[in-house]
């Protein structure tokens, strides 16, 4: 059986590093499964690994998409299985990487199956959004599907604030007549591929200093002079990511430079935590230390055999 490796783990944590390792020690290829970097025109802000990372091994799914694109999950799914299945005709392992906990979900359990929603209702939806805010999204998801309005409360508050995502929910649950939460967890799908999950994790208190100290040598790099130039798109999707956000923020004159900063770093933060709880969800995920000798990791995946 293929084995597909799987490195799961907060943003920060050192994934694209060890990536590289197994990639060259295993001779294969890698999926990014980060949900920000691919699309082309966010470089810095979601950390997309250099052009020396990107020629020590081949790279799949980094960058091949546009923010102004409508890029689903299940739209992920498909691709990158499609592509899995074609580098397991001459490897014998894939490296799939990446924080974004439901595309990886996706890759290694499939995506659940909703009915097609009538575009009257899709359209009745965005009109109400339109006028009354993210707050209606919110309330209307609280009253037709409180457990998943709960459990996003609990452990991704941050999907609370998206529109996309809310309206999502909002129009399966009044188009189906049943919450959204009934269609999840439903669909078995048998993977022709053995996962191999391996966490990175830190104490709280390295992992946050990392945080911090990447934040700064983003803005270094130039994250400002990048999220100035995405400005004017500042309502898309795509862009409604930490580091973005907060400087947007500050090109609307809500907050100093200083403050953005540590906002991002704050952010950040939160997402890292967020990831970890996530993450940690999955008892089959083996995790290690992030200051762990790789010999270490490449003999667990050895005795995997």
């Amino acid at each position: 059986m293929k084995q597909l490796i799987t490195i799961v783990g907060p943003t920060g944590i050192g994934k694209t590093s060890l990536s590289l390792v197994l990639a060259n020690q295993l001779n294969c290829e890698i999926i990014s499964c980060d949900s920000r970097q691919f699309f082309k025109e966010m470089t810095i802000g979601t950390a997309v690994p250099n052009a020396t990372e990107l020629d020590a091994a081949p790279h799949h799914f980094i960058q091949n998409k546009s923010i102004f694109e409508n890029y689903t999950v299940g739209e992920f799914e498909k691709e990158a299985i499609k592509k899995i299945e074609t580098l397991f005709l001459t490897h014998d392992y894939v490296i799939l990487v990446g924080g974004s906990g439901l595309y990886v979900n996706a890759v290694l359990k499939g995506f659940d199956d909703f009915p097609e929603i009538n575009n009257a209702v899709r359209d009745a939806v965005i009109m109400q959004y339109e006028k009354l805010g993210i707050v209606y999204l919110q309330q209307q998801l609280e009253t037709l599907d409180l457990a998943y309005f709960e459990k996003l409360t609990n452990e991704n508050p941050q999907t609370l604030q998206n529109p996309q995502r809310m309206m999502r929910f909002v129009e399966v649950c009044i188009g189906a007549g049943q919450p959204y939460s009934s269609f999840l967890n439903q669909k078995q799908i048998q993977r022709d591929f053995t996962p191999i999950i391996i966490g990175l994790e830190a104490e709280r208190s390295v992992m946050y200093n990392r945080i911090n100290q990447r934040v700064d040598i983003m803005m270094n790099e130039g994250l400002y002079a990048e999220a100035k130039g995405l400005y004017s798109n500042k309502e898309l999707n795509a862009l409604q990511t930490v580091g973005y956000r907060e400087l947007f923020s500050y090109l609307n004159g809500d907050f100093t430079l200083e403050f953005a900063v540590e906002e991002i770093k704050k952010n950040t933060r939160r997402f890292a935590k967020r990831q970890l709880t996530w993450f940690k969800r999955d008892e089959n995920t083996k995790w290690f230390n992030l200051e762990t000798p790789y010999a270490t990791i490449i003999s667990y995946i050895n005795s995997r055999k």
